[in-house]
């Protein structure tokens, strides 16, 4: 690694105060290490987890490589869920905002085929990010060209293979370029990832950041032992009576034990949502919004649902099932403990069966420590959010914008500026977090006053018991 500072790199000036703005001051490892081969247009395989700023570092080589002056789709992001595309996305445009007409557009799955359809064929986006599947039927249909693509990413790799997505890569690759840059990061290096590197890399730069989570002392890990595993969703009830999170993810291994465990915090007045794979994507969206504006506390997930979270400042991490992988369990618990705070991570466990766990502790080379369910009793009082969010039905294709929608909050003196949370546009929608207590004061104003001259509806978005 030889250069922490963004300003030793080649790189613009407008796009060096972008970054200052954006508050990237000096380079994680994973963007020291890799950034100088990226940007010399080099092939690259990383090893970083998430969090270490791996979509940045892709980011802004992606955005040094653009010709903005010809609308065909330069760039290439495969992600392997649409969660984490329109993260990644959302990220690229925040680090490519200082280049005019810049277009990035997201190719998932989940919503209808025919506005992706429309909206590609007014002029293509110089950046895509997509998920294989809906990315193969667009280059079927033909609405999509890859003949001009430069740079392909494939992000998360190891988890498209894990999905089974090997041979839709394949095809999607076929329609690149042979002459161009490809990127590819995983959260491990197994041999089907070397496979696939000699497959479509040339003679890449390797790139590997240690940040497993023994190194990370900021996470404190624990086992917690029950006698039976029917037991398991009371003791569940009783950890966070006993630790009240502000924000917590309970990871499930199947979609029916996420559903059972959301069902019982719900009827136990524990404000919780479930998020898995048998959601349609506004379900999923308003799940995942609700959960990143703090008006849901408690996010109960499968892993491959959860792909692409990334929430700041989360308090506890629960594995209510073991995972059958320890890369898994590093992932899961990476997204506690983060920004110098400390978090929580618990798994759960049978007593007299910890085969799994004691695999785990192998793989990290470190012991945790075991602690009784019997141990965990507190008072159960209702774990509610601070937050709820308001729906309101206009979004970015009215031209609303965060500032429009918080002028028409706090027009009178009821609602203040401090009362209103996160403010999420989507195209057609429009999510604001507010105290609870203000909540009816918030639909009302709505519903009173336009917004920039629109008349717009509201309503309390809730999901729990």
């Amino acid at each position: 690694m030889s250069t922490l500072h963004f300003s030793d790199l080649s790189l613009p000036k407008a796009q060096l105060r972008n970054l200052e703005e954006l508050g990237y001051h000096q380079m994680t490892p994973i963007q020291a290490s890799s950034l100088p081969t990226i940007l010399k247009g080099g092939d690259l395989i990383g090893q970083a987890q998430t969090g270490s700023g791996k979509t940045a570092a892709f980011g802004i080589g992606l955005l040094e490589s653009i010709d903005l002056k010809h609308f065909t789709t330069q760039g290439l992001v495969i992600c392997p869920t649409r969660e984490l595309a329109e993260q990644v996305r959302q990220e690229i445009r925040r680090l490519g905002r200082y280049l005019p007409n810049l277009k990035i557009s997201a190719i998932c799955g989940g919503v209808p085929i025919r506005h992706q359809i429309h909206s590609l064929s007014q002029h293509a986006p110089h950046i895509a990010v997509g998920t294989p599947g809906r990315l193969l039927d667009h280059l079927g249909r033909g609405t999509l060209d890859l003949s001009y693509t430069k740079v392909l990413v494939l992000d998360e790799a190891d988890r498209m293979l894990d999905m089974g997505f090997a041979d839709e890569m394949a095809e999607i690759i076929r329609y690149i370029p042979k002459k161009r840059q490809t990127l590819l990061f995983s959260a491990t290096f197994p041999e089907d990832i070397r496979r696939m590197s000699r497959q479509f890399q040339h003679r890449p730069k390797e790139v590997v950041v240690e940040a497993l989570v023994e190194n990370r002392p900021k996470i404190l890990q624990s086992v917690v032992l029950v006698e039976d595993g029917r037991d398991k969703p009371a003791v569940t009830a009783e950890i966070l009576y006993h630790y009240r999170p502000q924000s917590s993810v309970i990871f499930c291994n199947t979609i029916a034990t996420t559903i059972e465990v959301t069902d019982f915090l719900q009827r136990h007045r524990i404000d919780a949502l479930a998020l898995h794979g048998d959601l349609d994507q506004k379900d999923r969206d308003q799940v995942l919004i609700q959960f990143s504006n703090r008006s849901c506390p408690v996010l109960v997930a499968t892993d491959v649902a959860a792909r692409g979270l990334d929430i700041d400042d989360l308090s506890l991490v629960l594995n209510f099932d073991v995972p059958f992988d320890p890369e898994v369990y590093v992932h899961r618990i990476g997204r506690t403990g983060r920004a110098g705070k400390e978090g929580l991570a618990l798994t759960f466990s049978l007593s007299y069966k910890q085969e799994r766990i004691e695999m785990i502790e192998a793989a990290l080379e470190q012991q945790f420590q075991r602690i009784s369910a019997t141990e965990l009793k507190g008072t159960p009082a209702p774990l509610h959010a601070e937050m709820v969010t308001i729906e309101i039905n206009e979004g970015r294709k009215a031209k609303i914008s965060a500032g429009d929608i918080l002028g028409a909050l706090t027009a009178n003196e009821a609602i203040s500026g401090s009362d209103v949370g996160k403010i999420t546009l989507l195209p057609m929608k429009a999510y604001v977090a507010i105290k609870a207590p203000l909540a009816k004061v918030a639909v009302d104003q709505i519903w009173r006053r336009p917004i920039k001259g629109i008349e717009c509806r509201a309503r309390v978005l809730r999901s729990f018991n």
